[in-house]
């Protein structure tokens, strides 16, 4: 007895269009295991063709003791029928199922026998990917990492829902060859996909499965969901009824859903690429076969996509598989509920579904991206003839007649051509129009580098523009042979043949061909000269060339340059360089001593580093970009460096120079050698991290916390520690004294220019920083944990939302009603957020401790707080010494919100006991006792004794 039977069955009436090639590549990975006690059963029906039969044949003749060829009853004609005679003929200890194609891993059979001998378990399954459609190469489901995260053994399948929720078990499984005989495991031979159904009703009887986070299978085909959608909605209502019998109809619901973004909203996703008999047979197909109501907790766009294959309307999934790829284009007319329900608006009249979230409702002309249906594409007297729609909602159609352009703009260039439109027509819910563009005449290319054109339509009214692609799928001009003349400016070799198409992103274009025998020999000659090996010789000459150009322009050449011959450069009087959040903004302390230099007139050269952007820094100061050869010759020459984060770590100070590190909070999280992180850190990364800490020679502190916290979690010694606060509270110190003699009104000029009314109070919602080092210096895309849209529909009418996302992330933040949620987080001083917002709601962020300076109500949303502090580690008890009351749920934050005065009378105290704690030394003179410590002439004198004794070095 062998220890794996791999059962691949070949030629069967429902198994898809297999061939020998892909019948080799499985039967090859059968042969290459590590486990050398694995063997091939191919089960080749009797209808399979000349070519697989004879692969089949060659196969078990070129390794008869692992590769053994089954025959079966001529009867059996299915894809089921053939592996149940496959299961039937195994002789290992556990038997896996391959789909032509599908190849094991090297190393499969190996990882699941010994998972299986260990756990013992009936039943072991591992990741398995599949070739995409775009490319062709291999990609795992999403949903698999959740699953197979860590190997692990459950002892029914309920405890692993994800198993029977989602098409798990289609591949990447084995059985125990004695189990599956004792529960009579068997495929259905009349149903196509049967594996669909065959791993759950497995699942279901062994009860013990193990779980492995090995990769098992690899090239899996994407079903055609076209073509066999009856097929696939059969297997899932199989297995629906399979969870049903068990007593699991909440897996059953979850099943429902999965099935809708697994399976049907790909198939629409797919309809522009698919031609139009076959959509609308497809469609014809859904609307016979999906019975069951779409589930109403699925996201708007998929449900609405779903929707429509169910009423088997082809045109409108069309237009929803191009708004599910462009969730913000407005692609339906957007039909408002009746009245009472809030606004709520639907994707049109006869898809009552509601899209309430995704905030149509707010575009307006000019800022909505509509879509373009191209309706029409052909040639007509000579010119290319387009027609369309573009989809207008009565509520974003301006009162003004309406001019439209045709527009063609050169693909990664600046040229475009314009034609006029005179056909433009606005009805209830679009504009209809029509052009005839002369290209042959008026669009000239140079005929290199600028041989593709993407059209758009450009639609003014009143004054505003709306710009729009034009989208179309991929028949309407696929078999049309419509064809232009082309008159490129080199002459007739570079082209001579405009032919239009749709693009991948299924808009619009025109090209550049050769279709005559010049063009198409001048093409050949050039792919000649540009291919043969003395320009493959040059080309790979020109790639190392760049390579070591990119290496001299790289971090690390640039570092070694630095320390190496830079910081031997003499340096600079009075010259300072200035930096915020790693060159992220004009902001925080650094900020606040630039402006105290200007207001006592220091003659003192400034220079500010940004990141990507110089918009919004100081006119009045040298800018230079963050590790460009400028930023290192300034760092290298000043005689002081001003920074709240860091300066890049690899790089050494000069010996003459002051390093005034005003950081940028007060910790409530570890930091520094406190850190978990840091701690499992090897000892060459800890001594980087100590060699940059060490370059300090003044650090701020705020209050005796910090000298408890950050102090000495970085290691300072007590004589490089100034007790004067942060120079950026200043201004909220003098905010919270204008406001106790003044009022809070006027506000201040911030409120004008985001467009605040005065009647409106301001929350500002700041969370702290939750992911880990940014990879290339990115920012990372998150979900906040605030459903702000949901605090708009509640708090809009009294409140508007500021969202201040850290510095090194970036919120995703919905459509919601002008005036209710603003993102501020590319603003450049926090400390102006502070002092206009009235209400504070943060998690962990040290921006508790700033606004706490101010006297105003502080709320804490913090779902995560016992997680978070274990895993990240906190210096004290958050709830025990909170300025404001600490939330776990949203509801209880908003519960909050709806009371805000009796919950600040409440914690009036607990808000004055923090500030006094965590505030000691911000006094609002912090700027100037700093700029006397550090940059007067006594200062520096001091300092200068310092450096000569080696300190900071």
């Amino acid at each position: 007895m062998t220890d794996f039977s791999c059962v691949i069955a070949a030629g069967g009436e429902n198994g898809g269009s297999e061939g020998p090639d892909a019948l080799r590549a499985s039967v090859a990975s059968v042969l290459g295991q590590s486990l050398r006690g694995s063997e091939a059963v191919v089960v080749l029906a009797a209808r399979a063709d000349g070519p697989t039969r004879t692969a089949a044949r060659a196969l078990a003749d070129s390794s008869t003791d692992r590769v053994r060829l089954i025959h079966p009853d001529p009867a059996a004609r299915t894809t089921g029928a053939l592996r149940n005679a496959g299961l039937d003929a195994a002789t290992g200890r556990y038997v896996l199922v391959l789909t032509p194609g599908e190849r094991l891993h090297r190393h499969a059979c190996r990882n699941l026998w010994q998972a299986g001998e260990r756990s013992r378990a009936d039943l072991v399954a591992g990741r398995w990917s599949r070739t995409t459609e775009e490319g062709g190469k291999e990609q795992e489901p999403p949903w698999q990492g959740e699953l197979y995260a860590r190997s692990r053994t459950v002892a029914r399948f309920a405890d692993a829902p994800q198993l029977v929720v989602r098409d798990a078990l289609v591949t990447g499984f084995c059985l125990r060859r004695e189990a599956a005989r004792r529960h009579g495991l068997r495929y259905e031979e009349d149903l196509a996909h049967g594996e669909i159904l065959f791993g759950p009703l497995a699942a279901a009887a062994v009860g013990r499965i193990a779980l492995v986070r090995r990769l098992i299978v690899t090239g899996r085909a994407v079903p055609d969901r076209a073509r066999d959608l009856a097929a696939l909605v059969e297997a899932h209502r199989r297995v629906a009824a399979t969870l049903d019998a068990h007593g699991l109809p909440a897996l059953r619901e979850e099943r429902e859903r999965a099935f809708v973004r697994d399976h049907l909203v790909p198939l629409a996703r797919s309809f522009p690429r698919l031609p139009a008999a076959r959509r609308t047979r497809a469609a014809a197909t859904a609307a016979r076969v999906l019975t069951v109501p779409v589930p109403h907790e699925l996201p708007p766009l998929e449900r609405v996509a779903a929707t429509l294959l169910a009423r088997g309307d082809a045109e409108g999934v069309l237009t929803a598989a191009y708004a599910l790829s462009r969730p913000a284009t407005v692609c339906a007319p957007v039909a408002p509920v009746t009245a009472g329900e809030g606004g709520r608006v639907e994707w049109d009249e006869h898809c009552p579904v509601d899209i309430t979230e995704l905030g149509h409702q707010y575009r307006q002309f000019g800022g909505a991206r509509l879509m373009n249906r191209l309706t029409r594409c052909t040639a007509e007297e000579g010119r290319l003839l387009l027609e369309g729609r573009l989809v207008l909602p009565p509520h974003l159609a301006p009162d003004a007649p309406f001019t439209a352009t045709l527009e063609f703009r050169a693909r990664g260039g600046a040229r475009a051509v314009a034609f006029p439109v005179d056909d433009v027509r606005h009805d209830g819910n679009g504009v209809t129009w029509g052009a005839r563009a002369d290209v042959s005449r008026l669009l000239r290319p140079i005929g290199v580098r600028d041989t593709a054109w993407d059209a758009r339509l450009i639609v003014e009214a009143g004054g505003v523009r709306s710009v729009s692609d034009l989208f179309g799928p991929q028949d309407l001009v696929e078999g049309a042979a419509v064809r232009f003349a082309a008159r490129p400016r080199l002459g007739q070799l570079a082209g001579d043949t405009w032919e239009p198409y749709i693009t991948l992103k299924d808009h619009l274009a025109l090209r550049l061909t050769a279709r005559r025998r010049p063009a198409r020999t001048t093409r050949r000659l050039v792919r000649y000269a540009t291919h043969f090996r003395p320009a493959r010789k040059a080309k790979l000459l020109a790639r190392a060339l760049r390579k070591r150009l990119d290496r001299y322009r790289s971090r690390g050449f640039k570092a070694t340059t630095y320390n190496t011959w830079l910081t031997r450069l003499p340096v600079r009087r009075g010259s300072v360089v200035f930096e915020s959040h790693m060159g992220r903004c004009y902001g925080d302390s650094p900020r606040a001593l630039h402006e105290e230099f200007r207001r006592q007139g220091l003659k003192l050269r400034a220079t500010w580093s940004y990141d990507t952007s110089p918009a919004g820094f100081p006119d009045d100061a040298r800018l230079v970009r963050r590790w460009s050869w400028r930023y290192l010759w300034a760092l290298a020459r000043a005689e002081y460096w001003v920074d709240n984060q860091g300066f890049p770590q690899h790089l050494r100070k000069p010996a003459r120079t002051t390093y005034l590190q005003t950081w940028h909070g007060s910790a409530y999280k570890r930091m520094g050698f406190d850190e978990t992180r840091v701690r499992l850190q090897n000892a060459p990364q800890r001594e980087r991290l100590q060699q940059a800490v060490h370059r300090f020679d003044h650090f701020l502190v705020r209050s005796e916390h910090d000298v408890a916290t950050l102090a000495r979690a970085y290691r300072l010694p007590e004589d490089r520690l100034l007790r004067t606060g942060y120079p950026r509270n200043d201004a909220l110190i003098a905010e919270r004294t204008r406001t106790e003699t003044e009022g809070r009104l006027p506000r201040p000029p911030l409120a004008g220019a985001l467009g605040i009314d005065d009647h409106k109070k301001v929350v500002l919602y700041a969370p702290t920083f939750r992911g880990g080092p940014a990879a290339g210096g990115k920012q990372a895309r998150r979900r906040l944990l605030l459903d702000v849209r949901e605090f708009a529909e509640r708090f809009g009418g009294t409140y508007t939302l500021l969202v201040r996302a850290h510095y090194l992330e970036a919120a995703r933040l919905p459509l919601c009603p002008p005036g209710t949620v603003i993102d501020v987080s590319r603003h450049h001083d926090v400390s102006e957020l502070l002092a206009l917002a009235d209400v504070l709601v943060t998690d962990y962020s040290s921006i508790m401790f700033d606004f706490a300076l101010l006297d105003r109500p502080v709320l804490l949303y913090a779902p995560d707080l016992d997680t978070y502090a274990a895993e990240r580690g906190s210096y004290f008890d958050l709830r025990e010494k909170a300025p404001g009351p600490v939330t776990e749920t949203q509801e209880e934050l908003f519960g909050q919100l709806a009371e805000l005065k009796k919950s600040d009378i409440r914690h009036a105290s607990h808000r004055a006991a923090f500030a006094a704690e965590f505030g000691t030394y911000d006094r609002g003179d912090a700027a100037r006792q700093v700029v006397a410590a550090v940059f007067s002439p006594q200062g520096a004198s001091r300092t200068t004794d310092h450096h000569d004794r080696g300190a900071g070095r």
